[in-house]
């Protein structure tokens, strides 16, 4: 019955393609759209939860060790019975992200995208951990202003470019100093640092601290702020 009723479609040619493309370029963006609210919301959510949804933004250079803390801290959290997903800047370059490449304007759509999916698992009820490097204050400020309600954490992991370049754990810096790499973070690229952010974790003697040191941190600025309980 389903073969009865197929319909071939025949592909379109080179002037087809262009009409098509001159067609959406024409239509207004998001046009025609409404928010549509369900029964169950963010409190019901959070209740069953017992927990506040919230987004942790680990930001720093590269080599700081923000996947590292993001990897322990959902550990962390995961042993305490508290739900938490980590967004990982690496991670979503090969899915959600991978038509984007390391151009200003593609970073500050990268952060754009990432922005949006964390607000939607804090409203989802879930601790939500973003690791990027995100080097723009303003795209990392424009994050910020998704989640009003004072549940965007920003943790900045204020570890020297010295040590960051020493560590080198991708082999990134060396690549970046033999001018392999193009626009690379601390090195040809700029990374603005937070003005205000909620948690700042800083090298000790030239060493970053341990992964569980840094995860604790954070763990007690979130049960301080409620977001580990209902």
């Amino acid at each position: 019955l389903f073969s009865m009723l197929t319909i071939p479609v025949r592909p379109l040619d080179r002037e087809g393609e262009n009409r098509v493309l001159e067609m959406s370029s024409t239509v207004p963006k998001s046009s025609n759209i409404f928010w549509h609210d369900c029964p169950v919301g963010k409190t019901d959510r959070q209740n069953l939860l017992k927990q506040k949804g919230c987004v942790v933004w680990i930001t720093g250079l590269s080599g700081s060790g923000k996947s590292t803390l993001a990897c322990t801290l959902g550990r962390e959290l995961h042993t305490r019975g508290k739900l938490a997903y980590v967004l990982d800047g690496d991670n979503l370059r090969h899915g959600l992200n991978k038509d984007l490449g390391f151009a200003a304007e593609d970073r500050a759509e990268n952060i754009r995208r990432v922005g949006e999916v964390a607000k939607l698992f804090a409203d989802a009820g879930l601790v939500c951990i973003a690791s990027f490097i995100s080097p723009y204050r303003r795209d990392r400020e424009s994050c910020r202003a998704l989640l009003s309600d004072g549940s965007f954490i920003e943790v900045f992991l204020n570890m020297s470019l010295e040590l960051c370049e020493a560590r080198d754990p991708k082999g990134l810096y060396k690549l970046a100093r033999a001018g392999k790499i193009k626009g690379f973070t601390g090195i040809d690229d700029p990374y603005e640092a937070p003005l205000n952010c909620e948690i700042e974790i800083k090298e000790v003697d030239g060493v970053c601290p341990s992964p569980s040191d840094m995860a604790a941190q954070v763990i007690t600025y979130l049960e301080d702020k409620g977001f580990l309980h209902e």
